[in-house]
């Protein structure tokens, strides 16, 4: 079927003719109501007339950053390749990735599971709200999905098969390499105009600092050219569902293999940004410990359980057995976490660097109303962001990582 972008006049009747949609829904009637806020694509809650209750969401993409908007072209193929990531993670994790209903790649068209009983993580976070056993599900769903898409797991024909499946997604890899580690540390059009005015001093560092943004090239190589695992490629706290028992991991749409800690320092930088709020903003000290704790258990236990994963696993492309004996193969095996946790503090400077001036910012800082907060906010932002680039590869704990957060 040829396509064509749904509105909110069109899409039930669309969705009314699809044989699975029937059949979840019956012949109760529908309707939809536009939920999306993102910056890429267009987002519908559809649900029962009679029965609000039994509801679905359908996520369209449309051939624009929808942020930047129609003369900002983007191909609508960003969503074959989330399509094909919640399929790849919901069957390695599937407690962590909702229930897809129908695709099409044709339609540029993905029908899932509503969340209604859960939050955007981000929100939650800013209203304080703790989740107990979020840094256990979070830490499952990294090691399970980047170990089983690595070359420590797979053989490597299938992991050429994967980088196949997913080579192409070179739109979004290139909006992450423009908006992530390049445009934010300069003048260019399509940083935030009005922040950059409210805090003209520290934007002129940030832009004059050549020394940290030769550091940020050094990671943005490695995101060019470093294919460890699949990544979901934009895993911030707007991109996790949560509530007090359960997490989901969503929008994948800049799925793609690449370095292994770059999903975990994107994850890192947010939950850093919102330690940052709450210290300026609300001064709340119980949340700004669960959230130290939180950093801690979750990479902490990232590290066990891919570790766990590792030791499971007698042969892969990388290594086969009586290759190494057991003392060798434990400390190469702690040297190539110390390498993973090193890219994470430096992805995770990095991803929150972006966000003071860059294209798309966070509520947790540039949502911050009063102006002498917000830029308190975004000075303490550059100053852990740089630290942990300039220093990325010579911070060899979860402790210092922390302990430099408190500053």
């Amino acid at each position: 079927m040829a396509y064509k972008a749904l509105d909110i006049d069109t899409v039930c009747d669309y969705l009314s003719g699809i044989e699975e949609i029937r059949a979840y829904f019956g012949t109760e009637a529908i309707e939809a109501s536009e939920i999306g806020d993102g910056n890429l694509n267009f987002v519908y809650l559809v649900r029962s007339v009679a029965d609000p209750d039994r509801a679905l969401i359908a996520k369209q993409a449309v051939p624009y950053l929808r942020i930047a908007g129609e003369g900002f072209p983007l191909s609508r193929e960003r969503m074959t390749y989330e399509i094909r990531a919640l399929r790849t993670f919901g069957q390695i994790a599937p407690a962590y990735v909702p229930e897809i209903y129908y695709s099409s790649e044709e339609m540029s068209l993905l029908v899932m599971q509503y969340l209604g009983a859960h939050q955007i993580l981000r929100t939650g976070l800013l209203e304080g709200r703790q989740y107990p056993h979020f840094a256990e599900h979070i830490s499952s769903y990294l090691a399970e999905t980047l170990f089983h898409t690595s070359s420590l797991y797979l053989q490597s024909e299938q992991k050429r098969a994967l980088m196949d499946q997913f080579n192409g997604n070179t739109e979004l890899c290139k909006l992450t390499e423009d908006f992530v580690f390049t445009f934010p540390y300069m003048e260019h059009e399509t940083n935030d105009a009005a922040q950059i005015e409210s805090n003209p001093a520290l934007a002129a560092r940030i832009f004059a600092d050549m020394p940290f943004k030769e550091r940020v090239l050094e990671l943005k190589y490695k995101f060019m050219t470093q294919a460890d695992a699949l990544l979901h490629g934009d895993l911030h706290t707007g991109s996790i569902m949560a509530n007090a028992e359960e997490t989901y991991v969503i929008d994948p749409e800049f799925a793609f293999v690449g370095p292994f800690g770059f999903d975990i320092g994107a994850l890192l930088a947010n939950l850093i940004q919102n330690y940052i709020h709450h210290d300026i903003v609300t001064g709340d000290k119980t949340h700004k410990a669960w959230l130290l704790e939180t950093i801690r258990d979750t990479l902490l236990l990232f590290e066990q359980k891919f570790l766990a994963l590792w030791d499971q696993t007698d042969s892969s492309a990388l290594m086969i057995p009586g290759l190494l004996d057991t003392e060798s193969r434990r400390a190469y095996q702690q040297r190539f976490m110390l390498g993973i946790l090193h890219d994470t503090v430096g992805f995770a400077g990095c991803k929150m660097a972006r966000r003071i001036f860059g294209i798309a910012g966070v509520a947790d800082i540039r949502g911050i109303e009063d102006q002498a907060q917000r830029s308190a906010a975004q000075e303490r932002v550059y100053e852990i962001a740089r630290d942990f680039v300039m220093a990325y590869d010579s911070i060899d704990s979860v402790d210092e990582i922390l302990k430099r957060i408190k500053g």
